[in-house]
């Protein structure tokens, strides 16, 4: 058994895995060579992220799914390298919206060069993808186009809250459905589809994608209130001093509606206020991390993860297969 890649995804097959690895090897070559510009700050500014590393998760996904068909298909690497490169866009601007210090353990592009030049090179990086889709065909186009606009409102959803009489929570879900399972779906279909596997496979794989899309999420929202920075990349607890809403926050808000106990109700009070003051900050962090709510999201990461799993009953008996089902597992284990 063998490791690949920063997600640290186990593959039993030495064939599989010398795809995989060749892939996602050809991958951050065509992203170095995507964010290159004429102006050497551009580039030096658009490969800031890239340079830093990450899972290159949705990659992963795209070279896994490309084993249903032929993997060394023309357009599967190109592909991989349109989501990543979408994905790292977004990542610069959530940062702006954010305010957060650092990503991928250096400091963000916001803090580094300001807020224009961050929201600008992101620009630039949807720009890029944009140029490499149009060689994937109208099609890929169309596709890429929908996840987008999916991405967008999902953003917009989650800054404009739920409506009135809307459970949070179910919102929330939408939110996250947009915001990050929709990349995550294409990546599955792209690979699919652009290595010439059945139409079949392709929906298993985009459905697929879709639900583990959310568990990824349910995971970084866990991971942001439970681990210190050398585990995640990033500051602890970001989101919480932002005031974003994210599942264990919300599941502590419903617990403290339904059930009003006063440890609930000071809590809330606490992230209600100033959490830009560390010491208040740092209680709400602490606080939130002995609390039942963590433990529930976990156990939701875990039931989107499941839902992942289930939907590849289809599939054929493989080692793509194995290493997908595996997927599953290491985005659950990263929710502790």
């Amino acid at each position: 058994m063998t490791v690949v890649g920063p997600f640290g995804l186990s593959v039993r097959d030495q064939a599989l895995e010398a795809d995989v690895q060749a892939g996602l090897a050809a991958v951050e070559e065509g992203l170095l060579e995507a964010t290159k510009s004429e102006v050497p700050f551009i580039t030096e500014a658009a490969q800031h992220l890239v340079r830093a590393g990450g899972k290159r998760f949705r990659p992963l996904l795209v070279m896994l799914a490309a084993q249903f068909g032929d993997p060394h298909a023309p357009g599967v690497v190109p592909s991989a390298v349109v989501v990543e490169l979408t994905h790292l866009a977004t990542l610069y601007h959530d940062d702006v919206m954010d305010e957060a210090d650092v990503r991928r353990g250096v400091p963000s592009a916001n803090t580094r060069w300001g807020n224009s030049v961050a929201v600008l090179t992101g620009d630039f990086l949807f720009a890029r993808a944009s140029h490499i889709l149009a060689d994937l065909g109208p099609e890929a186009v169309r596709i890429q186009a929908e996840a987008f606009e999916r991405l967008v409102t999902g953003q917009i959803l989650e800054t404009a809250g739920p409506r009135d009489g809307r459970d949070p929570v179910d919102h929330y879900l939408d939110v996250i459905a947009g915001k990050t399972g929709s990349l995550i779906a294409v990546s599955g279909r792209f690979g699919a589809m652009m290595s010439g596997a059945d139409e079949t496979v392709v929906d298993v794989l985009t459905q697929y994608g879709e639900r583990l899309g959310v568990a990824f999420q349910l995971a970084d929202d866990v991971l942001d209130i439970a681990s210190d920075s050398h585990e995640s990349g990033k500051t602890p607890g970001t989101d919480l001093r932002e005031g974003i809403p994210t599942l264990p926050v919300l599941l502590l808000r419903a617990q403290a509606a339904l059930y009003g106990r006063p440890d609930d109700l000071a809590l809330c009070e606490l992230l209600d206020g100033d959490l830009t003051d560390d010491a208040r900050h740092a209680e709400a962090l602490a606080r939130l991390r002995v609390h039942p709510a963590l433990e529930q999201a976990r156990r939701d990461t875990v039931r989107y993860a499941e839902d992942a799993r289930a939907a590849l009953a289809p599939l054929p008996e493989c080692d793509a297969k194995i290493s997908l089902v595996e997927l599953c597992d290491a985005v659950v284990h990263r929710a502790g």
